[in-house]
């Protein structure tokens, strides 16, 4: 009877833990294989897979890898599945496109032609190191390239040549962006919160509810708003020309400065937010009693207020940017081609060239970041009487 209140409670929590597992842990183990999976090569080329690991690269391989190859040829049905072998190993080593299109034909004819008198190019090893490479439905490649890494033919991982990939840049302007938006959601936020923390009445409800009001909006909504906002005719446009402080329309769209104005507009409730739910626990009297001590207000705040909402400060900082690294909507709208962020490489990946495996492993390198910015966030947010 013991074990009957734990499972009323394990079935009374089960809808809980279907519902986290199949929304939750299933996709995230499957961005996590997806991104480090590579089966192209091996499904379509069993035999070849299982015994080319054994070459040693020197010279053309074994007339029994060389027999496995053909067969597997003759095997594959499938020519979409072709298609995408012949893809991958294109990337791997150039001239593999037409050399399988060629091969495929051959062997299918003649299962037991000579590769080298179909093409020239299969005497030499460096083709068939590409299908060595290829052959584990494993692989770190994808992670590597997310960074613009890649590995030699030493196996060594080195930097991939300048102008084949743009992803760590991407990611590093995604970073920058963030920093940039947080930076902002602090300056405005922190006085902001410490204003609605000294006051009370209808007064703070106003303060609050003018915060709160851009989370009850859809984001495309309040990013729609400031196309029409920023854009060569908009109002501040107007207001500016018309007042006679500029003598055209500024550019305030369709570069940084509008992706991070919005941005920080629709981030700033969650640095508000932390900073006013530490604020409102510090006792009111203590920057008066800082005063009467002699303490100028600068320093009263810099000695006193400041260090004790420096809990909420770094919450809020780390909310901020842990949001705003995931940003797709802003950026694509209003920012311009050097504005995108990594999450619209992610897209690109997924939607026009069909990579899922590169989409999944530059989603997993987010995903690592954000959970190491959660852990601290969760550490830094937590009562520190009830953390001891």
């Amino acid at each position: 009877m013991k074990g009957s209140p734990r499972l009323r409670a394990l079935i009374l929590i089960a809808p809980l833990l279907f519902f986290l597992g199949l929304f939750f842990v299933w996709p995230l183990i499957t961005v996590i294989t997806q991104s480090v999976s590579d089966p192209a090569v091996s499904r379509v080329l069993p035999r070849t897979a299982d015994l080319i690991g054994d070459w040693d690269g020197e010279g053309a391989p074994s007339a029994e890898i060389q027999a496995a190859f053909r067969a597997d040829i003759v095997g594959a049905t499938d020519d979409q599945a072709v298609g995408d072998v012949t893809r991958r190993l294109n990337s791997s080593k150039s001239g593999f496109r037409s050399l399988m299109g060629k091969t495929v034909t051959a062997v299918r004819e003649n299962p037991d032609v000579d590769l080298a008198e179909v093409d020239k190019r299969w005497a030499d090893p460096a083709f068939w190191k590409a299908i060595q490479d290829n052959a584990s439905p494993y692989t770190d490649s994808f992670l590597l390239a997310a960074v613009d890494m890649e590995r030699d033919s030493a196996g060594s991982v080195v930097a991939m040549k300048e102008g084949t990939s743009a992803n760590f840049t991407i990611l590093m302007r995604t970073l920058w962006t963030s920093a940039l938006v947080m930076l902002c959601c602090l300056v405005i936020g922190l006085p902001y919160a410490m204003i609605a923390a000294s006051v009370t009445g209808w007064k703070r409800a106003v303060l609050l509810g003018a915060v709160l009001l851009p989370l009850w909006t859809s984001l495309l909504v309040r990013t729609a708003a400031w196309m029409i906002i920023l854009q060569d005719n908009g109002i501040i446009n107007q207001v500016l020309t018309g007042l006679g402080i500029t003598s055209g329309p500024l550019a305030l769209i369709y570069n940084r400065f509008g992706v991070v104005l919005a941005m920080t507009h629709v981030l700033l409730p969650f640095m508000v937010l932390p900073i006013y739910s530490v604020l409102i626990t510090v006792p009111g009297n203590l920057m008066s009693a800082a005063a009467s001590l002699g303490a100028h207000p600068i320093r009263a705040f810099l000695r006193v207020l400041l260090p004790l909402s420096l809990r909420g400060v770094i919450s809020g900082a780390l909310l901020v940017f842990m949001t705003s690294i995931g940003y797709y909507i802003t950026p694509a709208l209003l920012g311009g081609a050097g504005d995108q962020m990594i999450s619209s490489v992610i897209a690109e990946y997924a939607t026009r060239s069909a990579n899922w495996s590169m989409a999944a492993a530059i989603g997993l390198i987010l995903l690592v970041l954000t959970l190491a910015l959660y852990a601290v966030y969760n550490r830094l947010s937590r009562d520190p009487i009830q953390a001891r």
